[in-house]
Formats: C-alpha cells, sequence, structure tokens
C-alpha cells in the first residue's frame, strides 16, 4: 500500500495542478478522466469572423506584459498550451483540430506542452510530444497518448511505460532510448519550459495567440469560445500589420 501511494499521490498533485486551473464551474468535470471519446463531428470549426464579435483585453483575453518571441516572424503564431494527462485539453483538442484546419496560410500553429510540477511527471510527458515529433511519429503517438492517460487510465509516469507506448506504435527500443533523452528533445523541453514562464500560464488547455495574447477558458467563456476569440485576435494582428 506504501508503494501503491508513492506512485498515486504525485500525480494527483500534478492533476489538480495541470489540468485547467482556469475552468469556470459550468465547465468543470468529475476527476475521473472522461470514459469516451469526444465527439466533434458537430462543432462549427470555422475561424470566427471579427466583425461577429468585439472582445475586451482583459475581460475575453489576456494581453501579455511581454511578448514571447514565435518561431516564424513571419507567420501568425498560434501556439497550444497542453498537458496529456488533462482532461480538459483531451476534449479541445479535436475542437482545435478541427479549427486549425480551416487557419488561412499566414497562420502558423505550433504546440507548447506544460510543466510544472516538482515531481517532473510533467516534463516526462513533454519529451513525450517532442520525441514523437523527432521521430515522425506524431500522428500516430499525439492521440494516443491522450487516450492512454484519459481513456486507459496508463497515466505514463515512467520511461518504461512510455518506451512500450512507442514500440506500440512501429518505433523500435533502440530509436527511443536514442531520441528521449537525446540533446535535441532536452533543448526543446527547456525551451517549452522558459515559453510556459513567458506565456504566464495558469492552467491548461490555453492558446496564446502570436507571443502576445493569452486566451483561457476562464475568460473566453469556455473551449468553443477559446477558439472564437482566437480567431478575433489573428484578424486584429492581420488588420493592424
Amino acid at each position: 500500500m506504501q508503494n501503491l501511494t508513492k506512485w498515486i499521490f504525485p500525480f494527483l498533485i500534478v492533476f489538480a495542478l495541470g489540468c485547467q486551473a482556469e475552468q469556470d464551474s459550468a465547465q468543470a468535470t468529475a476527476a475521473a478522466p472522461p470514459a469516451e471519446a469526444p465527439v466533434s463531428a458537430t462543432i462549427d470549426a470555422k475561424p470566427a469572423s471579427s466583425a461577429s464579435a468585439n472582445y475586451v483585453a482583459g475581460t475575453h483575453y489576456e494581453v501579455l506584459p511581454q511578448p514571447v518571441p514565435t518561431a516564424d516572424p513571419s507567420k501568425i503564431e498560434v501556439a497550444e498550451v497542453f498537458w496529456y494527462g488533462c482532461g480538459h485539453c483531451y476534449d479541445f483538442e479535436p475542437l482545435f483540430e478541427s479549427w486549425a484546419e480551416n487557419l488561412p496560410a499566414d497562420v502558423a500553429v505550433v504546440r507548447s506542452p506544460a510543466m510544472w510540477d516538482q515531481q517532473g511527471i510533467m516534463e516526462r510527458h513533454a519529451r513525450i510530444y517532442y520525441t514523437a515529433k523527432a521521430l515522425g511519429v506524431f500522428d500516430e503517438v499525439h492521440m494516443a497518448t491522450f487516450e492512454a492517460m484519459n481513456l486507459h487510465r496508463n497515466q505514463l509516469q515512467t520511461e518504461e511505460a512510455i518506451a512500450k507506448l512507442f514500440e506500440e506504435k512501429g518505433v523500435s527500443r533502440e530509436d527511443f532510448d536514442k531520441t528521449f533523452n537525446s540533446f535535441g528533445v532536452t533543448s526543446a523541453v527547456k525551451q517549452a519550459e522558459s515559453r510556459l514562464r513567458g506565456y504566464r500560464t495558469q492552467g491548461t488547455p490555453e492558446v496564446v495567440i502570436n507571443g502576445t495574447y493569452r486566451v483561457s477558458s476562464r475568460l473566453a467563456g469556455g473551449h468553443q469560445d477559446m477558439l472564437n476569440v482566437s480567431s478575433f485576435l489573428i484578424e486584429k494582428i492581420r488588420s493592424e500589420q
């Protein structure tokens, strides 16, 4: 029992900190992850027009006091801040994916894994994302990781458990071992930690537009509202260029 408590207690702390500190009571779900995959077929994923809404800084979104550099200054960057163990992120992901598919060519979509726990669990999960990207298996691993943690109760706390997930998706153990703790992945994780501080992230999921505007469900009003506010901010930036 002591060994079981040793593993479960840190994860519960991380879950409480990482999985949407800013969701309002209308959006809050039970502590247990959702029992079935969310359905995205009925959502309106088209970017909202700025003519149809007028969102206000400080009310619907936050203006960051210090802009965070973007990966490609020639494009308007949309950064999704997420954690694989967050049930709200799991619900938000299909909405975000469908919305992102409709964004114009001058918008670049990136993801930035959240990590702020003292146990290092979220840092390990961030390595999943960057390892999958480095090995070219993002499409195979990304949603599989969400599902493992939120549907199958596989908390992926150890490197061994994570390696098994990659092996199930066709990655050899040798390739995984060479990449998971590589210099490139470690550098990417450290950069994500730095961005997170600049983003002033207070929960997950969040969206940061062009390193300047932070959009959360607490301010926007909900997951779909986050995307509507993000669309508004994209058009705002484009009109000011």
